[in-house]
């Protein structure tokens, strides 16, 4: 399973932006669960806190788009440089607000606003990775191999980040997780953006094109990925809540990690295939497993079957993603790659963000086993949009532009 992931590194450059690109982009899983410590540890309100990581998630998914059409303009250098300056400035600028506002020093909407500055300076860097590697391979099956990294590599940090930002607020202060995330993003983006040799070349005039959100297919898909969205927010919340309700609340974090692990083996396994049936097929058959495979979350009264559980239903993520991800590489235009893989990120940012909202309201409501049914209607409804629209993602074999 490993052999074809061998041979990624061997073209000159990818190595340097893949590992830029890996600690750049670390931080995504760390923000909002920075924000609420800091916040929840300072003023001592949950509300107020997810309210200001809720902007900031709101704006990093209404930005994507709009650094995504400046990168493909200008390039990845000169959009990244100052964008990720003042992201860490704005991020550094909530933390100030925090503290002042113990002592009332400041009015609240100073940490909205400072919240929602990080996030519209935050940047989608897997996109533009993936950019780079749809810019520097033209086989289709090692461009393939590549997403599917590309998407263990996320699923790695999204295991990962939580666990390391609540271990430094612990162990060191409230702020030590967002510093992190600080030193980590503008370090690893300013890396990636000096690597000017894998760099996709800018297209300063593409007449008329407009955005990619009005291809039909990129329409669809984003429209899927906003009900995956959904299932990965609420499912997180939710899944916290059950472990608490089952007397188990430490056990949260395996909870979680178990659904992203079984992505990362999937995604890890579909990369290694080399695959005859069509692109389109694949990501329908993905959809529908994707809501087959929460079914048995509904039924489940144990932390640990649902250990389990949560591992079979992670097992269709990855190759969801990754089939949607190259369904943009070929239907978008070179000029409009980086917007194009914005949108779907900012489709499940958005999603990410309303499952949350809603998955704590149903929790709070009616138990977390019961919630479930929420993210099980979304999943569902992925899958039927998915496959009422599937004629819109049909491509070639081949890319063309």
């Amino acid at each position: 399973m490993v052999g074809p992931y061998r041979g990624l590194f061997g073209t000159p450059g990818v190595k340097g932006f893949v590992i830029a690109g890996f600690v750049g982009r670390a931080p995504m899983s760390m923000l909002g669960i920075g924000v609420i410590l800091l916040i929840t540890a300072i003023t001592g309100s949950y509300a107020k806190a997810g309210a200001v990581a809720a902007t900031l998630s709101i704006a990093v998914a209404v930005a994507g788009p709009l650094s995504g059409r400046l990168v493909d303009r200008f390039g990845q250098a000169r959009v990244l440089v100052p964008l990720v300056l003042l992201h860490g400035c704005s991020l550094a600028t909530l933390m100030l607000c925090a503290h002042a506002s113990a002592n009332d020093s400041v009015p609240e909407w100073t940490l909205y606003a400072a919240g929602a500055a990080s996030g519209a300076t935050g940047i989608s860097l897997g996109s533009m990775v993936r950019a780079r590697w749809s810019h520097v391979l033209d086989d289709p099956a090692t461009l393939h191999t590549a997403f599917s990294f590309e998407s263990v590599a996320d699923e790695v940090i999204f295991v990962g980040g939580p666990a390391f930002v609540t271990a430094l607020t612990i162990a060191i202060n409230p702020y030590a997780g967002l510093i992190a995330a600080i030193v980590l993003t503008v370090s690893g983006t300013l890396a990636f953006a000096s690597l000017r040799g894998t760099e996709p070349p800018a297209v300063r005039h593409r007449g008329a094109a407009g955005s990619p959100i009005a291809i039909p297919g990129v329409a669809l898909l984003s429209a899927v990925f906003l009900a995956m969205g959904a299932v990965f927010g609420s499912v997180d919340i939710i899944t916290v809540a059950f472990a608490e309700e089952h007397g188990s609340k430490g056990a949260a974090g395996l909870l979680l990690a178990a659904i992203a692990c079984g992505s990362a083996v999937s995604g890890l396994w579909y990369g290694s295939r080399r695959w005859k049936i069509s692109l389109r097929a694949r990501f329908v058959r993905g959809l529908s497993l994707f809501a087959a495979g929460l079914t048995p979350v509904l039924l489940m009264r144990d932390v640990r079957v649902m250990a389990l559980a949560l591992f079979v239903a992670g097992l269709s993520i990855s190759p969801t993603l990754i089939t949607g991800f190259s369904l943009v590489e070929r239907l978008v235009p070179a000029a409009q790659l980086n917007e194009g893989m914005a949108w779907i990120t900012t489709s499940i940012n958005l999603g990410v963000a309303v499952g949350s909202w809603a998955g704590g309201r149903l929790t709070d409501l009616f138990g977390a086993s019961n919630a479930y049914g929420f993210s099980y209607a979304c999943a569902l409804l992925a899958a039927v949009v998915g496959l009422a629209g599937s004629a819109l993602v049909r491509v070639r074999h081949q890319h063309t532009n």
